[in-house]
């Protein structure tokens, strides 16, 4: 076990704890499960409250740290993954005041878009709630340099993936809209600002084109939690492969059908009881 400056014993065979305001974060729990294939994972979606980036800013706040205490107190969480953009802008400080376990952040993809773009232009897609944020103008101003970045706020499109039809019509018409101007400003790289978009990717691509490079934050994530549970000595030592609990404060029903259409395989899910 390791002890924390606040004195709090962390525990390397607890599992790490993930939270999203819907299934949106399960693009993070798949880069985490192929990089730490060990570790057994927590995760939480808030879908009773989503989509966190349409949200209150103190709304935002008071669950991201209900759910981070309901994990880390009640799951003996050893480590909290934010999944959510919004989250991660207008939350991480509190959780990080707050909680005695590594807390790792999610941000837009931009520092590597402008490592790849040729034509100069990057398009990020992400919720209103993320590209309003301080967070996000503070990231956007230290990488930019002479890139141009076209900001697309995606209202609705977090909501439309929750629903797990990753076919519908409705889907690839909003997809179409946002990314327009994208394509007519000449990107060719856009940048998933939020976990639910790399959950559709496919149909991202194959509507941007196979000019455009899409990115998002996953295996960043997950390379960062590896890093974290080294340095505080909270790497799981099991030689299984790690368990997977699914909590959810919306329709229990309706989130697992949705989990199973997008992961393969439908999960047991719990009722969350904050």
């Amino acid at each position: 076990m390791t002890q924390s400056d606040t004195g709090q014993i962390a525990d390397p065979s607890g599992p790490v704890g993930i939270f999203d305001s819907g299934i949106g974060g399960l693009s993070i729990l798949r880069e985490i499960r192929k990089l730490m294939p060990e570790e057994d994972l927590c995760y939480v979606a808030d879908s009773a409250w989503m989509p966190y980036g349409e949200k209150p800013r103190a709304v935002v706040r008071d669950r991201s740290l209900k759910i981070a205490r309901f994990l880390v107190e009640k799951q003996g969480c050893k480590a909290i993954v934010v999944a959510c953009n919004t989250a991660t802008g207008l939350a991480v400080d509190l959780l990080r005041e707050e909680l005695d376990v590594p807390v790792i952040a999610i941000e837009p993809a931009i520092k590597p878009a402008t490592e790849c773009t040729k034509s100069g232009v990057i398009g990020v897609m992400a919720t209103p709630g993320t590209l309003s944020g301080e967070k996000f103008g503070l990231l956007r101003g230290r990488f930019s340099g002479d890139k141009r970045i076209i900001s697309q706020p995606c209202p609705g499109l977090a909501r439309e993936i929750e629903k797990g039809k990753p076919h519908s019509i409705r889907l690839r018409k909003l997809l179409t809209r946002f990314l327009h101007p994208f394509l007519e400003e000449g990107a060719d790289v856009i940048v998933l600002g939020c976990t639910h978009y790399p959950l559709v990717k496919p149909l991202i691509q194959e509507i941007a084109g196979p000019g455009v490079q899409l990115i998002d934050s996953g295996e960043a994530v997950a390379r960062q939690l590896h890093r974290k549970l080294d340095e505080s000595g909270l790497r799981s030592s099991s030689a299984r492969e790690g368990s997977q609990r699914f909590w959810c404060s919306g329709k229990i029903i309706e989130c697992a059908s949705s989990l199973g259409i997008l992961s393969g395989n439908t999960p047991h899910v719990e009722k969350l009881p904050v």
